[in-house]
């Protein structure tokens, strides 16, 4: 039995993790805001983590085998946790993306064509931090989200106040209305409807997770295991969006109808002209077993499409709060 603290963890794969927590027998305390109750069982402390004074209060004399951050976006942001967490933690886990290898956002080294990165590709110990930058501006940050969890993650590796590990996250799928992002019910929408989806002329792949899967790694990642650095987390097998409408009409007997994007058109969620698919190889070496894309697609499939799709949805990889 551990003491764990989980930030965010108010739906989605971050809620599910609290519950199996819960279930493992670990005595779990949640924080946020309060949009909504944590699992039967989980302590619940209402507190904005931007204001650094109020956590501090809220949290009094506790300490914790083990922090695991859902919604860390920005370098200002780990450095009050750091602050607040230093002397109460022997180990941190905060969840990131694999939006921090896309090239489009930083000036990255090249990626060989099919070979998936690695997460030397962005080392955090030599990421230059700006904290200066206004990441307290909503737009902004969505603007660079990206940059924001790169920032994050070299703020606590190079801090050094406890064990630190961040879990790269692919592409999250599965859970029909639980996955509030709407990705997967833009696609499947559209091919249901037989409606032409805007791709670009070559597509490249990427790489998916199942949010349970994805919970259930950092429930591995918190309890299990004493790794530190970044770590990818996806399941098995690289997927193009032509690819994945296909899976989706074969699913659910739609039609899935493609047109090459013209310039400077946005392309839908999962659309991507450059290639930055992840590799899972750390992480099985470390000892975890992923599943493979193919294998839970049509259930996630199947869920998505009782889901409502959010119109206007930003062609990025994990969107912000993705606890």
């Amino acid at each position: 039995m551990q003491r764990i603290c989980v930030i965010g963890g108010s739906r989605y794969f971050g809620k599910l993790l609290v519950q199996r927590l819960l279930e493992a027998g670990h005595l779990v305390t949640v924080v946020n805001r309060g949009s909504a109750p944590p699992p039967p069982g989980a302590e619940h402390l209402v507190v904005d983590r931007d204001d650094e004074a109020a956590l501090t209060a809220v949290l009094g004399d506790r300490t914790f085998d083990v922090v695991v951050d859902q919604v860390c976006y920005t370098p200002v942001q780990a450095a009050s946790a750091v602050r607040v967490f230093g002397d109460r933690t022997a180990r941190y886990v905060m969840t990131s993306t694999i939006e921090v290898y896309d090239p489009a956002t930083a000036a990255l080294p090249p990626v060989a064509p099919g070979v998936p990165v690695a997460e030397e590709q962005v080392d955090p110990a030599g990421w230059r931090v700006r904290p200066d930058l206004p990441w307290h501006d909503a737009a902004y940050l969505e603007a660079h989200y990206a940059e924001g969890k790169r920032q994050a993650e070299a703020v606590f590796t190079r801090e050094g106040r406890f064990a630190f590990a961040s879990v790269r996250s692919a592409h999250v799928l599965g859970g029909g209305t639980q996955e509030f992002t709407g990705r997967l019910a833009y696609y499947v929408e559209r091919v249901a409807r037989g409606e032409a989806i805007a791709v670009h002329r070559e597509e490249r792949p990427t790489v998916f997770i199942h949010y349970a899967e994805l919970a259930g790694l950092l429930h591995w990642a918190a309890t299990a295991t004493g790794f530190t650095g970044p770590l990818n987390a996806c399941s098995d097998g690289l997927l193009d969006v032509t690819g994945l409408t296909a899976a989706i009409a074969a699913e659910s007997g739609g039609r899935a109808v493609h047109r090459t994007a013209a310039p400077d058109e946005p392309t839908g969620p999962f659309s991507f002209d450059r290639f930055y698919a992840m590799s899972n190889r750390r992480a099985k070496e470390l000892g975890f077993v992923f599943s493979r894309t193919a294998d839970w697609l049509p259930a996630a499939v199947a869920e998505a499409a009782t889901a409502p799709a959010i119109r206007g949805v930003r062609p990025c990889a994990t969107a912000p709060s993705e606890s």
